[in-house]
């Protein structure tokens, strides 16, 4: 029934008519999280084709200059949010399109053998459970099934540091925190040493500047803005759906999120940002 949705939806031509009008003179930034190479390699040779892509960095110095004469028309960021290691296999896709992209990871899981602590074999609804209770009783919690956020396990869920200076040429690397927790859950020092230790720790690790943070599960507060601009970044990005222009708050851009979906009807829905007038999609 999802797919009949979707194939009459964009059969509808409504996907075309807010391509043309509503973001026709906006930035739409995408997140993606954990695509495999074929749903990548036919979500942007559809991209390519009906949006112009830009890099974060070009959206960052527009929105600094408020000046958005250097954009084009229909303007388009891809991003992906956690740093999975099979981004990594993406790359031949990343670089066939030119898709100039941005991977926000996490500066304590990348390069080691720690876990996601979502990745863990809990149905969905525990997992939401988790995202709505404190930091620490979320620990708890998962320390009580046997998890350790410390513990290096021999399958490795992230990106390496040889892979990530691979992709450096052609991809952006930026802050996802430091251990991915839900930051309006965590206590004021918590939510601020993730924040800001991310940055440095990239920054040592990369030799780049960071200047950009995408907050987890896209939760976050007033709080979370003061601390990531305390730290020094220039922008930051929820999961808020919607479109972005040079007005937009630096410290709350919108995205978009296909949801990793192999359907194109999906893909090609969700990418015109249909949800942000018509509600929530399926």
């Amino acid at each position: 029934m999802k797919k009949i949705v979707f194939a009459l939806l964009r059969y509808s031509g409504l996907p075309v008519l807010f391509r043309e009008v509503f973001q026709r003179n906006k930035v739409s930034i995408l997140v993606f999280h954990d695509m495999d190479r074929q749903t990548a390699e036919a979500s942007f040779a559809y991209l390519s084709k009906h949006y112009n892509f830009i890099s974060l960095d070009r959206l960052i110095t527009a929105l600094q200059n408020k000046d958005e004469r250097h954009l084009p028309k229909k303007a388009m960021v891809v991003t992906f949010d956690d740093g999975h290691a099979r981004n990594y296999e993406l790359l031949p896709v990343i670089k066939r399109y030119k898709v100039p992209a941005t991977i926000f990871i996490c500066s304590g899981i990348i390069d080691t053998g720690r876990h996601y602590w979502f990745r863990e074999k809990l149905d969905k609804k525990t997992i939401r459970s988790l995202k709505k209770i404190p930091n620490k009783d979320r620990i708890a919690f998962l320390r009580s099934r046997g998890f350790d956020p410390e513990k290096e396990y021999p399958n490795k869920q992230a990106l390496s540091a040889a892979q990530i200076e691979e992709m450096s040429t052609y991809v952006s690397m930026q802050s996802h925190t430091v251990s991915h927790p839900i930051l309006s859950r965590c206590e004021d020092e918590e939510s601020n040493w993730e924040i800001s230790e991310s940055k440095r720790s990239l920054e040592k690790k990369l030799k780049q500047p960071i200047n950009a943070i995408a907050y987890p599960n896209g939760s976050y507060t007033k709080r979370e803005v003061a601390f990531a601009q305390a730290a020094g970044y220039a922008c930051g990005l929820t999961v808020e759906a919607g479109f972005n222009s040079t007005r937009t708050d630096p410290f709350r851009l919108k995205r978009l999120d296909p949801n990793d979906t192999p359907d194109i009807n999906e893909l090609i829905v969700k990418a015109s940002g249909m949800q942000v007038l018509l509600g929530k999609l399926p």
